[in-house]
């Protein structure tokens, strides 16, 4: 029919303009370089600790659902890499790991912390270097708690700063660890009298160890409990919980229970737990090597955060009652900052302090 004829012909002209206007233009058609370098590649997550512990929790969840948001939507494979408190897989990553983009970490938030004081003669990394993806939780909703046993010979706060009266016995994995830090840090600015028997392997020895009476209990996350040991937050359950740490105000769900900075009974104390609460910032941290090609770091740094809107991700988190409250690299690098930036007294004394613990 004469009408169809026409609009073939007009078609066939203007795909035919389009193309002579490029050919003048010389515009290319634009290639995505980040796209084609994963397209087909595998990206490892190295998890600084063993598997079923809280961060092992998070990294899988964003493991998960991360490739989808990368560019060439390349593989996610985790890999568990524990030692030392997640410090061996930091220095791994700083140091060994390749810095093309295949490799991301995710270690424990104290990990700054012990790169900035300098305490540490096994740490071989400069936190301020690394690629901050972002954390999945800045502890919004979570907090820090020290759970112990109903049937311990010390049974409350009070119970805890009696001079010579019996020790609060905790368990900690390696030094570095947050659980290691946080209970010799409250034994000096609160007074308590707090026994801790490090080298656990992992969170779930540690659960472990108060299940069958080994300790008294252990410091951890809310989120980590809720998902991973939950009958420890029911009513019946053999634990309560003394103290929670890294809040400002206390946890709805808790409202009985005190904050560390409630407790402090000086300035100097109450500036300590505060600065010793600011990784919480970056509680749930992910990371690359530096020296990744610029466009790979924003382009890992967009698929990060955008997988913190995924609808699967937060069915998935919400069923795992995990926190959800994600910041993006420049917060992680500005709780970085305003940790290096605290009073030299007073990271002085906190190097000291982490010091004597590690000597016991």
């Amino acid at each position: 029919m004469p009408w169809c004829r026409a609009v073939a012909a007009r078609s066939l002209s203007r795909g035919l303009s389009l193309c002579v206007a490029l050919a003048v233009t010389g515009l290319p058609v634009r290639a995505d370089p980040v796209a084609d370098f994963y397209k087909g590649k595998v990206v490892s997550l190295v998890i600084g600790y063993g598997s079923g512990g809280g961060y092992d929790v998070y990294g899988r969840l964003v493991a998960t659902h991360l490739g989808k948001y990368i560019p060439g939507n390349p593989t996610v494979v985790v890999q568990n890499m524990p030692g030392a408190g997640s410090l061996r897989s930091v220095n791994y990553l700083y140091n060994n790991a390749p810095k093309d983009g295949t490799v991301i970490g995710a270690f424990a938030r104290d990990m700054p912390l012990l790169g900035i004081i300098g305490n540490n003669p096994n740490v071989r990394f400069d936190p301020r270097k690394l690629i901050w993806l972002g954390s999945s939780s800045s502890y919004a909703n979570d907090a820090y708690l020290l759970f112990t046993r109903k049937d311990a010979a010390v049974k409350s706060l009070a119970e805890a700063r009696v001079p010579g009266g019996p020790p609060l016995v905790l368990g900690a994995t390696a030094e570095g660890a947050t659980g290691n830090d946080i209970s010799m840090l409250l034994r000096d600015a609160l007074g308590l009298h707090i026994r801790l028997i490090a080298g656990y392997p992992d969170s779930n020895a540690l659960f472990l160890a108060a299940d069958r009476k080994e300790t008294d209990g252990r410091f951890v996350g809310l989120s980590a409990v809720a998902s991973s040991h939950a009958e420890w937050l029911r009513g019946e359950s053999a634990m309560h919980v003394l103290l929670q740490f890294a809040r400002v105000t206390r946890h709805p769900q808790f409202p009985d229970v005190p904050t560390a900075r409630e407790l402090a009974a000086s300035d100097r104390s109450r500036a300590l737990i505060e600065l010793a609460e600011l990784p919480y910032r970056l509680s749930r941290p992910f990371a690359a090597p530096p020296g990744l090609p610029a466009e790979r770091a924003e382009a890992l740094q967009a698929a990060f955060l955008a997988v913190h809107k995924d609808p699967q991700y937060l069915d998935q988190a919400q069923r795992l009652k995990v926190d959800v409250s994600p910041v993006g690299g420049e917060d992680v690098l500005a709780a970085i900052e305003s940790i290096a930036g605290a009073p030299p007294e007073l990271l002085d004394y906190m190097k000291k302090l982490l010091s004597d613990s590690k000597n016991g």
